[in-house]
This record gives structure tokens, sequence and C-alpha cells, in this order.
């Protein structure tokens, strides 16, 4: 009896045991559990600064998935933009990424940036969608007497967060120049919002920023504190584009800023969506599918969403694409 009465109790440990296992909350890394039968796919989406285009954006992404992909859960995260997200996806710490296509070529091929080029081709990079331009744009204090690239010698200029598109375009921009980051008086590695506020404060005198139009801490430095947008002309555009093709001129139109009345002529590059190549291809598939049935939520949410267009989806694409977006493409008839 005895005997009978210790076998049943195991038998009840065993079954709470399994019960509790089954009940138990899924893995929640990035891209966990992905085309498990029920099971939900968790997926990191990494964005930018939260004053930048990239976050709000990423947000507004990552919820039209979740709430139109079955069983697949994503999270918008905050990061220091292209370079940075680039090598969050190769090394599988996020799924879906927002990047220039400039910083996704180099990053797929291995070349220009150091960074790249010291580690290697990122292999596991692939494109989902082209969005939009990104727009180069250096604001300058009124007061700082900047009204050209070439002023910056000597200046305190703030270049990007580390690991940013917009540190890169900024040294690009400014060797069209002939200048590099020694012939500036101080060089601060800061983010969008770091940059606003010193520049409010008057502790720098400039800033490359390359988001959408507008962008958020431009428009806040606008409200408080005279600016210039300061152009790059036409001629050092084409010097760009003979070494780096990905570059576009593109206007600013006039008003877009507070002060801000003239149209401004810039650089641009292209606002991309990038994602795992080792994710499943269904999974990918069904995500594209979400975001182009549902740009108008996008456009909600930025003026830049009401730029993404599934027709202009390969306009500029990079790198290659991911085979889930690649089967999307051609069920809708887009080249």
């Amino acid at each position: 009896m005895k005997k009978m009465k210790f076998v049943t109790l195991l038998l009840c440990l065993a079954l709470i045991i399994s019960f509790a296992m089954g009940c138990s909350g899924g893995d929640s890394t990035p891209g966990s559990n992905e085309g498990g039968a029920g099971s939900p796919v968790f997926l990191s989406l990494a964005t930018g600064g939260t004053s930048g285009t990239y976050f709000p954006l990423g947000g507004a992404l990552a919820n039209i998935i979740t709430n139109n992909v079955d069983n697949v859960k994503a999270q918008a995260e905050a990061t220091g933009a292209s370079v940075e997200n680039a090598t969050l996806i190769q090394k599988k710490e996020s799924d879906l990424a927002l990047i220039q296509n400039d910083i996704a070529f180099y990053a797929a091929t291995g070349t220009v940036l150091q960074k790249f080029i010291d580690e290697g081709q990122y292999d596991n990079l692939k494109g989902l969608a082209i969005l939009y331009p990104e727009v180069i744009q250096l604001v300058a204090a009124k007061d700082s007497g900047i009204t050209s690239v070439t002023d910056l010698a000597g200046k305190k200029v703030a270049v990007g967060a580390p690991g940013s598109g917009t540190e890169a375009n900024a040294k690009q921009i400014l060797e069209a120049y002939g200048l590099s980051f020694d012939d500036l008086g101080k060089i601060d590695p800061l983010s969008f919002a770091e940059a606003a506020e010193q520049l409010k404060n008057k502790q720098i005198d400039a800033a490359f920023v390359t988001a959408g139009i507008p962008t958020a801490a431009i428009t806040e430095v606008s409200t408080v504190t005279d600016i210039v947008i300061v152009p790059i002309e036409t001629d050092k555009i084409k010097t760009l584009q003979e070494e780096y093709p990905f570059y576009t001129e593109v206007t600013i139109p006039g008003g877009s800023y507070k002060g801000q009345d003239e149209d401004i002529t810039t650089a641009a590059v292209m606002a991309m969506l990038a994602v795992r190549g080792d994710l499943d291809e269904d999974v990918v598939f069904n995500i594209t599918k979400s975001i182009f049935e549902h740009t108008d939520e996008l456009g909600s949410v930025h003026e830049k969403g009401k730029l993404i267009k599934v027709e202009d989806a390969n306009t500029g694409m990079s790198i290659d694409l991911h085979p889930g977006a690649l089967k999307y493409y051609q069920e809708k008839g887009v080249k």
C-alpha cells in the first residue's frame, strides 16, 4: 500500500511539472521560437535616438507588425542608429533595423568605414524595404557666423552619435570640402537630442543631423535659438557621388523650420528597413505585407511615413533582398 501511494505521488508531481512547463512564457530574446507552431515570435526592431525620425517610425512599424502578423510580437529599441544597427543585425542581437542605405552597403561589402573593413562583410544583413529620403541637415547657431561648410574649420561641431550614419556622412561631406574632423575646433559625438541641447546652451556652434524633415531636435532648437540651415552645394554633392554613389541632391523647403525662409540645397541618402538574413521566410513575407497594407498608420505618426510606398520599395536598395520580401514584391509586381 505504501509503495502504491509513493508511485501515485511521483505521478502527480510529474504531471504538475509538465503542466507548469507547458504554461510558462516563451523566450523573449530576439527572433526566439520563430516558426514554432503556435509559439509567438519575439522580434527586436533597432531604431535610433529618441529625438530622430527612426524612433517614432520604428515604434509604429513594431505596432503594425505586432497587430497584423499572427504569432509575432515586435518591440522597437532605441539605439545609436545605422552603424550600430547593422552590427546588431549581424550579431543576431536585433532582427529588424532602420539603416541608411549607404551604411547598409558598406556593412554588406566590408568597405569604406574602418569598422566594416576590419570586421569583414556582414553576410546576415538583408534588405526588406526602402522607406524615404534621409536628408543631411547642417544646422548652425546664427550668431556663430557659419554660412558654409568651410566655415566649420575651428568651430565646435556635433558630428552625430558614435556608430551612426550621421557620423559617417559628416566625415564624407567634410572631405568633399577638403576638411577633416581634425580641422574642427572640437568634435562632439552627440545624439540629436544632445546636440539640440548643446546648441540651445551655446556649447557648440553647429551640428550635423541626418534624418527626415522635419526633425524634432532641429524644430526644438529653432523655437528658442536663431539658427541657419547651411547648404551643401551642387558641385560638392557631385564630388561626393563620384566616391559614394548613394548620395542624391535634395531641397529642404523654405519654412521647414522657424527662421528658415528660403529653400536650401543639400544631400540625402535613403532610409531602409533591414532584416536578419536567417529570419524565417514566411515571417518576413508577412511582415513586408503588413507594413505596405498599413502605410496610412505610418503617415499618421510622422510626415516621412507618408512617403513610404510599395512601388518605391526597391528604389535605392543597396543590398540583397531577403527572400521573404522578394516573394512579396514579386507577387505585387514590384521591380
